[in-house]
């Protein structure tokens, strides 16, 4: 079963090969990459299984010891994260094909690349290799940025890649201080060591300052809504399940190991969480493309995940988890419906749309579904993920936490409201009235899709609400992972 493991990241690499090696073959590079994907999904709904009862398979690549191997593992987080992804990814493939964003030779391989990228970070057990795999997942990144972006991409790509090169060397500096002190940087070693080692502490903090930069964590977020926009909205589908999940994913598993969940952090990461929340949402109000109000929510939502792990209970952690996978779709499903809607109109700014709920229903049906979601209304699987949160923060008697996240969801619905009335709702533009033209299947099936998903998460929620406590019972307890990973 171990031997799973690899297929996640040599899978889609072994899939890029192929596609620049048939550059001129469009259905079959198709093909290849989806294939790629869904072998991925597979692996990741087997490894959920596995892990479900507490087993943490790992495989050490080449058999050497743990010191020197590559080691990955999964537990019921990763594995989640893993296959959620390979969702995401899937569907921003077929809806690449819809609006063209695959006919450039290099998108799919550089997809593929950045996708194997994303899945080693979630499976990796070392600190070192979690870097090298942030960089496979950013230097693709970088090239689909520049390739896909419209007017501005080059301020935009000066601001993105400064941005995370910024946040890498201030990760290899971090992980570089954390060996000097500790002497290793597997997981499994360094467990509970902050706690012990002032020294590595401050360490940690290092590493987790250039991931709170990647993940786009207020104070920090502001590259994300001057960059994201920029790019084609299929790319920034992509991006938004993969690239700042990834940090956002590292900090959680880094909290739960090194630090052991150290109370005394909690103020630090409420403050960080509802800062996320609040500047995201306000930031959404006034910004006028579809684009530019789904980043700023990114940031926004990213605090509501922060927020379970900062109180660090089972309760919290079982429903960051679940708000986590939920949103992830979430998010993918609203960029998708952006990008339909500007391959169909020619733009997503709010101005210069209008009427697209009777030109094409389904499309305005899969957004309110996801909107909706989003803004946690009943019964989509929002509420559910921000009514565990709810919760959480009033069981630990939090009610500065319980009224800032009532507040965000009802601004969010504003401004969700603010794009069905004038994109879904509006009347058409006379100037984009000759642009009247339907999505097709590619570009429909993904956001309805993932809408639906986002619906059954509701009443049907009750499988992942078993993987999130299951996964919270590891970041609360995470002796079976750290045996496991550690080989002791």
């Amino acid at each position: 079963m171990s031997v799973l493991l690899i297929v996640p990241v040599v899978g889609p690499l072994l899939a890029a090969a192929v596609l620049f090696a048939v550059p001129d073959r469009l259905v079959l590079r198709r093909v290849v990459a989806l294939l790629a994907t869904a072998a991925v999904i597979a692996v990741g709904v087997v490894l959920l299984v596995v892990t479900s009862d507490g087993e943490v398979p790992v495989l050490r690549v080449g058999g050497w010891p743990p010191v020197v191997a590559i080691t990955l593992a999964a537990d019921p987080l990763s594995a989640l994260l893993v296959t959620v992804s390979a969702i995401v990814v899937l569907a921003c493939l077929v809806a690449a094909a819809g609006t063209g964003d695959d006919r450039r030779q290099a998108f799919l391989p550089l997809t593929m690349v950045l996708s194997a990228g994303a899945y080693g970070a979630y499976l990796t057990t070392d600190l070192f290799n979690l870097f090298v795999l942030v960089e496979v997942t950013l230097v693709p990144s970088y090239v689909l940025l520049a390739l896909s972006g419209g007017p501005g991409r080059a301020g935009a790509g000066r601001v993105y890649i400064a941005t995370n090169l910024l946040g890498s060397t201030i990760l290899l500096a971090g992980v570089g201080l954390l060996y000097g002190v500790a002497g290793t940087v597997g997981l499994g070693d360094l467990a509970g060591v902050a706690r012990e080692v002032p020294a590595a502490a401050v360490a940690g903090g290092v590493v987790l300052l250039a991931f709170a930069l990647k993940g786009a964590l207020v104070p920090l977020h502001d590259w994300l809504p001057r960059a994201y926009p920029v790019a084609s909205p299929v790319v920034v589908a992509l991006f938004s399940g993969l690239l700042t999940k990834v940090g956002l994913y590292a900090i959680i598993r880094i909290y739960a190991v090194l630090y052991g969940g150290d109370p005394a952090y909690h103020p630090l990461l409420v403050a960080a969480a509802l800062a996320s929340m609040v500047i995201g949402v306000l930031g959404a109000i006034g910004v006028g493309s579809m684009r530019k109000v789904l980043a700023f929510h990114m940031v926004s939502q990213i605090g509501y995940v922060l927020l379970g792990l900062a109180l660090f209970t089972a309760a919290s952690l079982a429903a960051a988890v679940f708000y986590l996978a939920q949103y992830v779709l979430v998010k993918a499903a609203l960029f998708l419906c952006a990008a339909a809607v500007r391959a169909t109109r020619g733009t997503d700014r709010l101005s210069r749309l209008g009427g697209l709920a009777s030109s094409s229903p389904l499309l305005a049906l899969a957004f309110g579904v996801a909107a909706l979601s989003l803004a946690g209304l009943p019964p989509f699987g929002g509420f559910l993920a921000k009514f565990l949160v709810l919760r959480a923060a009033n069981e630990v008697g939090d009610w500065l936490v319980l009224t800032v996240a009532v507040l965000v969801s009802l601004v969010t619905l504003l401004s969700m409201l603010k794009i069905w009335g004038v994109v879904f709702w509006g009347e058409v533009p006379r100037a984009a009235r000759e642009r009247t033209a339907r999505p097709g299947a590619a570009l429909l099936g993904p956001p309805l899709a993932l809408g639906v998903c986002a619906l059954l998460l509701g009443p049907l929620g009750g499988p992942l609400l078993q993987v999130a406590d299951a996964a919270a019972a590891g970041l609360l307890e995470p002796a079976g992972y750290v045996r496991a990973v550690s080989g002791r």
